[in-house]
């Protein structure tokens, strides 16, 4: 590693932070313009993270950082594998486009220099969270995602709910945190360790020690609440009061996903016990099916695509801790896929809501030839969510069966939670993606027009990176799953699974899932 790489480093953590500063003076000087010159922050950023994939897809890993209180062995350190370099590319990428969009979406607001200023805030939170490598920065970061949450759901501040809304979630996730913060402490104390990529080079039985279920419950207390899962899911719905901006980031790449990134990073040094494959397959499988039920009885479209965000977060925490490689496999995929194709939805829900001052879908049809490059957005997103071949959504889908068709009566019941839960995701995407632009039009709406670039960027590109992924398997498998899942696994591993379809149970099982998302729908 080039020896410029640890400033170079330290350097792309802080560009967000940088441009958040500037954020209001350059929306005074230039208005919405502003976003294009703030976005080139985490455009930069990603460019350096792109730099480490040809070391990290050979199966190495990089840290570096600079010590801070030696005598407690304190360091405001970083480290890179497979597992925070993927996340650190999905924030920064799709947070370009998010700043993109937001330039957009919030055009002629006066307090546009604020909004840009806090998802920026928020962008840096989230990087520097799962590219830590010391515990004390790990949840310093892990609690800055929380109070800048709170600041983005809360920013209509002029609405009760919207106060209500952020107060409920910083309550939530920063409670949570300090569970977490506990958890830390006893796992120092355990281990002597302060610094994950030790931990995870250990070899340490922590399973063995007294204090390893306090330890789980109270990391677990801290996912759960920060990504949503059962019985703390109820803050991130009521999240949707956040301009859709907010709801695209937080749903596609940032704090939802945090719980579970730090799942899959303590996978390796906490799970593999009883209790692990216990506790996150029974909680994941209960948000994945009181997720997709609750979707079902929506009408507007950010609440339906916020319910299907906690059933995919149930689906991650019950793949991770199911207890097999190809299970991790499969969370590996899915958090990808999902990433792409929620970010995009959220955004094309956004423009629609933009264009014709409506969410509702009962209220929305006839769309598509007035806003064409949105409809192709949301069609090809929709397909990878609803799980159709040559998508990354299939890819994923098809492996999460054939990590459960183990045969097993235990596997059995979550292949069950898991085809009900696809099956009613997949019905929620298609009414998404197909139903406010197909039928007759609507005179009621007005006049509606295809938004300005800005709003359909974001959502044509993810659309797109999901298909070329599915269709391009290979190389998306060499760069960015294998090394994902090698991380989390703490061994090497091949993902090889094409977008091909291939005759057994796992296609047949997709095939229901379909037939039953279209007798849903």
């Amino acid at each position: 590693m080039a020896a410029t790489t640890p400033a170079l480093t330290f350097a792309a953590l802080m560009l967000p932070f940088l441009a958040a500063l500037l954020a209001p003076m350059l929306s005074r000087l230039m208005g919405h313009r502003a976003a294009l010159v703030l976005a080139l922050a985490p455009a930069l950023a990603c460019l350096h993270f792109l730099s480490f994939l040809p070391e990290i897809a050979a199966g190495e890993s990089a840290t570096g950082g600079y010590v801070w209180v030696p005598s407690f062995n304190l360091s405001f350190s970083w480290f890179l594998d497979g597992l925070s370099l993927t996340f650190a590319l999905l924030i920064t990428g799709i947070g370009t486009l998010i700043v993109l969009y937001s330039g957009a979406y919030m055009k002629g607001h006066q307090q546009q220099g604020r909004f840009l200023a806090f998802i920026l805030f928020f962008m840096g939170a989230m990087l520097g969270l799962v590219v830590s490598d010391s515990f004390l920065m790990l949840f310093v970061y892990w609690e800055l995602t929380s109070i800048a949450s709170f600041l983005l759901i809360g920013f209509d501040h002029d609405r009760a709910e919207a106060r209500r809304a952020a107060l409920q979630a910083l309550v939530v996730t920063g409670g949570g945190g300090l569970a977490l913060l506990a958890g830390l402490v006893l796992l120092w104390n355990v281990t002597g360790i302060t610094q994950l990529s030790l931990l995870l080079h250990s070899g340490l039985p922590l399973s063995a020690s007294p204090q390893y279920f306090a330890i789980l419950l109270l990391v677990l207390a801290g996912c759960f609440t920060k990504s949503a899962q059962f019985p703390f899911h109820f803050w991130l719905p009521n999240a949707m009061q956040a301009p859709t901006p907010v709801s695209a980031y937080l749903h596609s790449a940032t704090m939802v996903k945090a719980g579970v990134y730090l799942l899959m990073r303590l996978q390796p040094v906490l799970g593999d016990t009883p209790a692990w494959e216990i506790l996150l397959p029974f909680f994941g499988g209960i948000t994945l099916i009181s997720g997709a039920l609750l979707g079902l009885r929506q009408t507007d479209l950010k609440m339906m695509l916020a319910y299907t965000t906690m059933a995919s977060l149930g689906l991650m925490v019950m793949l991770t801790g199911f207890g097999s490689d190809h299970a991790i496999e499969a969370a590996v995929l899915y958090l990808i896929a999902h990433s792409l194709f929620k970010g995009a939805l959220f955004m094309v829900a956004g423009a629609i809501d933009h264009e014709t001052g409506t969410r509702e879908i009962s209220k929305l049809g006839g769309l598509r030839k007035a806003m064409p490059v949105t409809f192709a957005a949301a069609a090809l997103a929709a397909l990878s969510m609803a799980g159709l071949p040559l998508f990354f959504g299939f890819l994923a889908k098809e492996e999460i069966y054939l990590a459960l068709v183990d045969g097993n009566p235990r596997a059995i019941f979550f292949l069950c939670l898991a085809v009900i839960g696809n099956a009613l995701m997949g019905a929620l995407a298609l009414a998404i993606g197909f139903k406010p632009f197909l039928g007759p039009n609507r005179p009621d709406l007005g006049p509606v027009h295809e938004g300005p670039w800005g709003l359909w960027l974001g959502p044509v590109v993810l659309a797109l990176l999901g298909l070329f992924a599915g269709v391009f398997s290979g190389t998306a498998h060499q760069y960015f799953s294998t090394p994902m899942a090698s991380a989390v696994l703490h061994e090497n591993t091949v993902i090889d699974i094409s977008t091909v379809p291939h005759l057994g149970l796992p296609l047949l099982l997709s095939v229901l899932t379909l037939i039953l998302a279209g007798l849903v729908l």
